[in-house]
């Protein structure tokens, strides 16, 4: 799936799911997915995907970063992954997984954001 396809299927997927849907009222951020041969910001308002920057420059602006191999994104995107996978903390304390950024944001829309990481699981990631 080239990463224009995923980027509809993953916005949409978090648009329709239940539970961002009822709380996420105020899921307001900007984040960027680094999966070393794809780089995707997320912009958030109220909820809902507002947009998807699937070919950041430089100069684009966002909250916060996950950046980590394709092998672990792949690892992640898994039905069942393996052990130290299964989530952004087990990731970065034991994997290549690195946050960045304006964490207090990220803090502050985690509730929101693990349910919406964790969509990967059903749409894949593009690398």
């Amino acid at each position: 799936m080239n990463l224009s396809e995923w980027a509809v299927k993953f916005s949409e997927a978090s648009d329709q799911n239940k539970t961002i849907k009822a709380m996420a009222r105020y899921f307001t951020c900007t984040y960027m997915l680094d999966m070393e041969q794809a780089k995707v910001i997320v912009e958030m308002i109220d909820g809902k995907v507002y947009r998807m920057n699937i070919s950041p420059s430089g100069m684009d602006a966002y909250d916060f970063a996950l950046r980590a191999s394709a092998a672990t994104w792949r690892e992640f995107a898994k039905p069942i992954p393996k052990p130290m996978f299964h989530g952004i903390w087990a990731a970065s304390f034991r994997e290549d997984l690195k946050i960045e950024g304006n964490t207090l944001v990220m803090m502050q829309n985690l509730r929101n954001f693990t349910v919406q990481f964790e969509l990967l699981r059903e749409v894949g990631v593009p690398v």
